[in-house]
């Protein structure tokens, strides 16, 4: 877990995001974005690293793989049974790459034959994790409404605070890492659900602690300054605890039996929950979509050294957070840590690894003073017909429930930072460890608080 450049702009915040004017086929407009329709069944699957690390199954072939889907299909609405079904051809479905070796269809049996946590249902936990798996792109960060029934209660568990009744979240990072881990990672997201959504709202994860830091001492000292439960369980891994909130249950059953169109499923409620506990410290309020913690005094979203430590341990993987705006301690934009083309090269290098690369990318004002920052991820490339580069990507907070296109010239100027693999970087950057990086962060938030 590296961070490069990243100290300039320790503000960097997820709030609302830019809205592009939309276009159709129209590709002489530079600066804009595009939307086009998928349907999640007929869609052709993306290259999937962790569905091609091992052989595809697309056939129950065990007597338990068999009476587990049958379990599956019972409970099953028409449209749940659909998408199972496409779960199962398309090879997610008996996918056993997970932390603890299960399928995707151990744990969605395990959801829909073992109790949850109280005020959650089994079928409805089922089906939008179903849903999910089927189309990640349906995952948003939209918070619902708090229904007049609730609103007492939520207002006295948030300490009588008027901002219950959210307008707009600040989970866009959590929500894009959640989106990552159901496109890249079905098994290892199924397992999530059902232990978020279990009794003991709580997952345990084995991660190996080269992910954090080179050196065992100061990858725990990333576990400790970030707060989150662990066992080392050797020099060479640990084992964390994953949980939301203790707010997180209300809204999780609000969103159960109050789902209007467009916002959150019960499911994207605990898994954006716990991955905003994750790097906000565990100080998140799902309430009040507020946060506190040591490496930031803005109390909503997660600024960039929050949001590589929580890639990095939610995906136990070794991610480096390259900064490509220069920044200075005004926010305001100066220029750019490298040209676009360099810049353009490293992100496609990591699509080609079969990597998602999400990134945070910027508004400024007249005065180029950054106002607005937003997480999307990058999920493919085309080339349109005047050879330009178009980034396939997915926004969680743009009310479209399918890819939207970015022409390079529009997106690359507003890149903030990027979330890559240390293979695709090279020499092109100087990179810093980033329990050097929580050091700085930490010092020059008490230094900006004194």
């Amino acid at each position: 877990m590296y961070s490069v450049n990243s100290y300039q702009y320790n503000n960097y915040n997820t709030v609302k995001p830019l809205k592009a004017t939309p276009v159709k086929n129209d590709e002489s407009v530079k600066d804009t974005k595009t939307s086009f329709t998928s349907n999640p069944i007929m869609t052709q699957i993306p290259f999937n690293a962790a569905l091609s690390a091992s052989s595809l199954r697309t056939v129950l072939t065990t007597k338990d793989e068999k009476n587990k889907y049958n379990e599956l299909q019972k409970i099953a609405d028409r449209d749940t049974k659909r998408y199972l079904n496409y779960l199962l051809k398309s090879g997610i479905l008996l996918n056993s790459a997970s932390n603890n070796k299960t399928t995707t269809l151990d744990n969605l049996y395990q959801i829909a034959s073992t109790p949850r946590a109280q005020g959650l249902s089994n079928a409805n936990i089922l089906k939008e994790t179903v849903a999910i798996l089927t189309d990640p792109h349906t995952i948003t960060q939209q918070f619902g409404n708090i229904p007049a029934s609730y609103q007492a209660q939520t207002a006295a568990l948030a300490g009588n605070s008027p901002d219950v009744n959210v307008d707009h979240s600040g989970t866009c990072v959590a929500s894009s890492i959640e989106f990552n881990l159901a496109q890249k990672h079905p098994a290892e997201f199924a397992r999530f659900v059902e232990g978020l959504s279990s009794p003991q709202m709580a997952v345990n994860k084995n991660i190996k602690l080269k992910n954090l830091a080179d050196n065992t001492l100061d990858a725990v000292w990333l576990l400790n300054a970030f707060e989150i439960p662990y066992k080392a369980n050797n020099f060479d891994e640990a084992e964390l605890t994953f949980a939301p909130d203790k707010n997180a249950i209300v809204r999780a059953h609000i969103q159960t039996v109050d789902k209007d169109a467009l916002e959150r499923s019960s499911v994207d409620v605990l898994m954006q929950s716990t991955f905003m506990q994750v790097g906000s410290q565990q100080s998140y309020d799902t309430l009040t979509d507020k946060r506190a913690g040591k490496f930031n005094q803005n109390d909503k979203g997660l600024i960039e050294f929050e949001k590589t430590f929580t890639e990095s341990v939610v995906e136990d993987k070794n991610k480096i957070s390259v900064t490509y705006q220069t920044v200075d301690e005004n926010a305001k934009l100066i220029g750019y840590e490298t040209d676009f083309a360099t810049m353009k090269k490293q992100i496609n290098d990591a699509l080609k690894l079969g990597e998602n690369v999400i990134i945070g990318y910027t508004q400024v004002d007249g005065t180029n003073t950054i106002i607005n920052g937003h997480e999307i991820t990058i999920i493919g490339t085309r080339t349109d017909k005047n050879g330009k580069t178009v980034f396939i990507c997915n926004d969680t907070d743009d009310n479209i429930s399918r890819p939207v296109e970015y022409l390079e010239e529009y997106l690359l100027p507003k890149i903030h930072h990027a979330a890559l693999p240390q293979s695709v970087i090279g020499d092109d950057v100087n990179i810093t460890e980033n329990w050097v990086q929580g050091l700085r962060t930490y010092k020059e938030t008490k230094r900006q608080a004194a």
